[in-house]
């Protein structure tokens, strides 16, 4: 016989009542496992890449449209690619402000944040989100959360190539 905690012996008896106590909670969270597995959804790998596909591939046709309309129109390359590239980020938060990119996000899921569209919708989505607060300390204060750090370090780090072309020349 052995003495649990509360200082009461226990017998063979309760021992086995213990273990096929404990027996029958693993078997039913084994079952509740099973049961659970049979109705979780299954991921849909093959249209999560044709969405991507087809999604990304539309955002870059129409930048090349874009660029080609500006090219015919007389620009060089360079500024061409420039007006393509600010159309292409108004386009990107003008969506978002209207909530039609965030159901497109849903359908392509990685296929709308590749362009540059997607940057423009991770500076505006947490800016709208906080609306509510106004302008000043709602959208202004949240509108580079996610993407300030990156332009806060693509910055600096220009900064410092530019001194070093600048000094080594």
């Amino acid at each position: 016989m052995t003495i649990n905690n509360s200082g009461n012996e226990q017998g063979p008896q309760s021992r086995l009542q213990q273990q096929i106590q404990q027996s029958s909670e693993q078997y039913q969270q084994q079952a509740y496992q099973q049961l659970a597995n049979r109705f979780k959804p299954k991921p849909t790998y093959v249209k999560n890449l044709v969405g991507a596909f087809v999604v990304g591939g539309l955002i870059s046709l129409i930048a090349q449209l874009i660029l080609n309309l500006f090219k015919m129109g007389g620009l060089v390359q360079k500024d061409a690619s420039t007006a393509t590239v600010m159309i292409m980020v108004f386009l990107g938060a003008f969506l978002t402000g209207l909530g039609i990119y965030d159901n497109i996000g849903r359908f392509a899921g990685a296929g709308s944040i590749i362009p540059i569209t997607g940057f423009a919708n991770s500076i505006v989505a947490p800016a709208l989100e906080f609306k509510r607060e106004g302008f000043i300390f709602g959208v202004g204060a949240r509108m580079f959360t996610i993407a300030g750090p990156v332009l806060v370090y693509g910055f600096v780090i220009s900064v410092i190539i530019g001194l070093i072309a600048f000094f080594t020349l």
